[in-house]
């Protein structure tokens, strides 16, 4: 039985004094939320320690936004793995669109990264995700299967996240649809081999919409950009129902 993981990014957002006033609101809207799924927030670095403290006694977990694959070393604005463990962080957003979009990060580091995660106990969430251009042209798959398959390389099943985010439908206000995300999310399930692999989907969800991804048979969580970033919106993806 595949334990949905609901996490929500707040890429480059809220300062510590944010991050304390939102979980002010937001910690009590999942008090009654039900254990069959895993809740995650990624903050920024700074405020994975003042998040840390706030949810220790609570179900929800914390993600980072990324993680290198040293344990220490000359490699200036990276975070390491033992660094995010001394803070109790489980989870680690790797491969996202935006750091190989602006950092040119390639199928090889984040898969560095992804390996090292695991090594060192923590989940990787690797996001895989093709552009408009790349759909237009009908490479989406074949873009999307490259990733999964140089991103996952050498990597276990048992604690792995995979996120699906199109990059188009990325802080656009597009979302793809829902039966098209759950065939993707399918293809991948198909191309990894595994039956037990959490697979997300990421790109533009919200209220209004999550109800529907999440009664896809293939979609096992969701990877929350914007939505996050307001304590009843993310509430309300939390505590989604199935339709």
């Amino acid at each position: 039985m595949r334990k949905p993981v609901i996490a929500g990014n707040w890429k480059m957002h809220m300062t510590c004094a944010e991050a304390r006033s939102y979980m002010a609101t937001f910690l009590p809207l999942i008090e009654n939320t039900s254990d069959d799924r895993h809740l995650v927030i990624a903050p920024p670095f700074t405020a994975i320690s003042t998040v840390a403290e706030i949810v220790r006694n609570t179900s929800l977990e914390i993600s980072s936004q990324n993680v290198h694959w040293e344990d220490q070393g000359a490699y200036t604005a990276e975070v390491s793995p033992t660094m995010l463990l001394e803070h109790k962080v489980r989870y680690a957003i790797v491969g996202h669109s935006e750091p190989r979009k602006y950092f040119s990060e390639s199928d090889e580091q984040i898969n560095r990264r992804a390996i090292s995660a695991q090594r060192h106990g923590l989940i990787p969430i690797v996001c895989v995700g093709e552009t408009d251009e790349q759909r237009e042209r009908g490479e989406a798959e074949r873009v999307i299967r490259r990733q999964v398959e140089q991103g996952l390389e050498g990597t276990s099943c048992e604690n792995l996240v995979v996120a699906y985010e199109p990059i188009w439908a990325i802080g656009t206000g597009k979302t793809c649809a829902a039966t098209e995300a759950n065939r993707i999310c399918g293809l991948i399930r198909s191309w990894v081999g595994s039956s037990n692999l959490i697979i997300q989907y990421g790109g533009s969800v919200k209220p209004a919409n999550i109800d529907e991804l999440m009664a896809m048979s293939d979609i096992d969580g969701v990877l929350v950009g914007g939505a996050s970033l307001d304590p009843d919106s993310f509430a309300r993806i939390a505590n989604y129902n199935i339709i």
